[in-house]
């Protein structure tokens, strides 16, 4: 990673520059901000006492009396991540360089309203908080994940078809009150997308999760960046007329939509109408590996109805990658080949070049590996750092 050299670097921009792992001396540190040493120490020094950066044991030497380097500290506090389903959810604790420390998977039905969803979570992090020696002053933030659309501003749900109880839930407040530390919430499908982006392809310019689940919806990345939209509503593509669902009735009230035939839950259906015990998608999926051909049917035409509204998103937004994700990624090239094949059928060639095609890398970490990216993003922001130690970043630059 390059650093362009800055004239204003506070405190936060040094740790900005040490957390890539590398250990760098004072004066390797002036030379990429462009502050005189003397500046440099004093905000490497706030630092030092904040413990967000430690020296390391092995001195760095250029000839002469070996330099003091330091590194991030990763472990001086930890961030707590929850990416909440419809009916299950994941839960982990993470230290700042997004190495899982760890994770639970429980059942968490948001249909029981969000207090008592929200309590449960909260009671498991303090679980595993123990188990690992921390408390909650250790917490540097907490990252959320929810089933329907989030007003990220806010951090409430808007209007979410299959959360009742929770329109309007002030779920950053209510979780920061028992917590005491800073709380992000989003959409369960951004997070998806913001972790599979930074962890496994960062450099992917447009990126476009989309999770088959109980529901459909799918995360964009635009230029490196998550795409919310005006109200946090953009990627809502379960919602979507297709022709073939023109008489299926939707759980939002209107009739036609892809989510009404193509997601777990639609696949789930369509199986008890033939006398199969499904009650979700994982059971899809489990039939499906148990060779059960109707399930691979289902799965497949699931993954070209998703495919040809997916041609149509790739001729108008052009993205490099679409990643799979949700429970039915799990079916693997059963939905993957549904998805390409309507995909490159209906899709401009030029659209399509160098259009990569792919099941989620992360699978069920996807959503608290993304939970924990945006808190990380927002309390280690250059910004927030100079906040946390009390460090002017205008101070004016000493003499060497």
């Amino acid at each position: 990673m390059s650093h362009e050299p800055q004239t204003a670097a506070g405190a936060g921009a040094l740790l900005a520059i040490l957390r890539d792992g590398r250990a760098r001396t004072r004066a390797e540190l002036a030379q990429l901000t462009g502050l005189a040493r003397s500046t440099v120490s004093q905000r490497l020094d706030a630092l030092v006492q904040g413990r967000w950066v430690v020296p390391t044991d092995d001195a760095i030497s250029s000839g002469g009396r070996p330099a003091a380097a330091f590194v991030f500290n990763e472990s001086v506090r930890v961030v707590l991540a929850a990416d909440l389903g419809a009916t299950h959810a994941r839960l982990a604790v993470l230290d700042l360089g997004m190495t899982v420390l760890a994770e639970q998977a429980v059942e968490l039905p948001v249909d029981r309203g969000p207090e008592a969803t929200l309590d449960d979570a909260v009671a498991v992090f303090g679980l595993m908080l123990d188990g690992l020696g921390r408390g909650l002053p250790d917490v540097c933030g907490v990252g959320v994940g929810l089933p329907g659309p989030v007003d990220h501003a806010t951090g409430r749900p808007a209007n979410p078809p299959i959360m009742p109880g929770w329109d309007g839930f002030p779920v950053r407040e209510w979780i920061g009150h028992r917590v005491g530390a800073p709380v992000l919430v989003d959409n369960d499908v951004n997070i998806m997308a913001l972790g599979e982006h930074r962890t496994v392809r960062p450099d992917t310019d447009h990126l476009i999760l989309i999770k088959i689940g109980t529901g459909i919806g799918c995360g964009i990345i635009s230029g490196r960046r998550l795409h919310r939209g005006a109200q946090g509503a953009a990627g809502d593509v379960g919602h979507i007329q297709v022709v073939s669902a023109s008489e299926a009735v939707c759980r939002c009230g209107n009739i036609g939509c892809l989510e009404a035939v193509a997601s777990g839950a639609a696949m789930a259906a369509a199986l008890r109408a033939e006398g199969i015990d499904a009650r979700g998608s994982r059971d899809v999926v489990a039939l499906l590996r148990a060779g059960d051909t109707r399930a691979a049917r289902l799965i497949r035409q699931a993954g070209r109805e998703v495919g040809g509204v997916m041609a149509a998103i790739v001729n108008f937004f052009n993205p490099s990658t679409i990643v799979i994700g949700g429970d039915i990624a799990e079916a693997g090239e059963h939905i993957l080949a549904g998805v390409r094949e309507a995909i490159y059928s209906r899709s401009l060639p030029l659209a399509t070049q160098h259009l990569t095609i792919r099941a989620s890398r992360l699978g069920d970490r996807a959503g608290v590996i993304g939970a924990a990216s945006m808190v990380l993003e927002h309390v280690l922001a250059p910004q927030s750092i100079d906040r946390s130690v009390a460090v002017d970043p205008a101070a004016p630059v000493g003499s060497q």
